[in-house]
């Protein structure tokens, strides 16, 4: 694993305020009691965070017609709905929501060119409830396989996220597996699929990026 090349901002914001904090610990606080479990709680902030925004190397499973998963993460809605912004039309919508505990590094879940992209400004909802769809923070990415078919995911932002990172660009050839962006802290995947795609997965299967296959088209 490595780490994401678009968070070594943050990690190194974390590491300055775990060192600060460890080192007035030990300079101002007297008892051994409070600073010592502080400063290694401190410490475990910092390593956590440095997993957390770090990228697997994985085997991917998808290519044009498997879609993989663009996360780690848990499946909690699956149903037909109408998505009204770029697809226009009903869809098969799997989302999967992560937490603090998983890897949030985003991974493209076909192979095939870019057909649309475009970033929403919004609100920081909890991610689980269905209204942060459209209310939240997101962007929208849509993939045109070799056969035509459309599949567009949603990034969404959660209640602690502030930043969501795609480096779609229309007509760009994508490959599945390969890395797309990272959002960080607790978030959201949103996937729009074709009604005629087999979905693989259930509500509660835990799912790996990469490694876990949501659809076939």
């Amino acid at each position: 694993m490595k780490l994401d090349k678009d968070t070594y901002g943050t990690v190194l914001l974390v590491y300055l305020v775990c060192v600060a904090g460890i080192a007035a610990l030990l300079l101002f606080v007297p008892y051994g009691w409070v600073k010592w479990p502080l400063s290694l709680a401190l410490l475990w902030v910092a390593g956590w965070q440095t997993y957390f925004h770090m990228v697997p190397d994985r085997d991917p499973v998808g290519d044009s017609h498997r879609i993989s998963a663009v996360s780690d993460g848990k499946v909690v809605r699956i149903e037909t709905v109408f998505e009204p912004g770029y697809l226009k039309r009903e869809a098969q919508l799997v989302s999967v929501y992560m937490d603090f505990w998983d890897l949030h590094a985003n991974f493209w879940p076909v192979t095939g060119t870019v057909s649309y992209t475009e970033y929403f400004p919004g609100k920081h909802l909890l991610a689980f409830k269905p209204k942060a769809s459209e209310e939240n923070e997101h962007c929208c990415t849509a993939v045109r396989t070799e056969s035509g078919q459309e599949v567009m995911f949603k990034q969404l932002a959660g209640g602690f996220a502030r930043r969501i990172v795609c480096h779609a660009e229309t007509g760009k050839p994508v490959r599945a597996g390969e890395q797309c962006g990272i959002i960080k802290f607790g978030s959201r995947i949103d996937y729009y699929l074709p009604l005629e795609a087999r979905i693989c997965v259930k509500v509660g299967d835990e799912v790996k990026a990469v490694l876990s296959l949501i659809a076939e088209i």
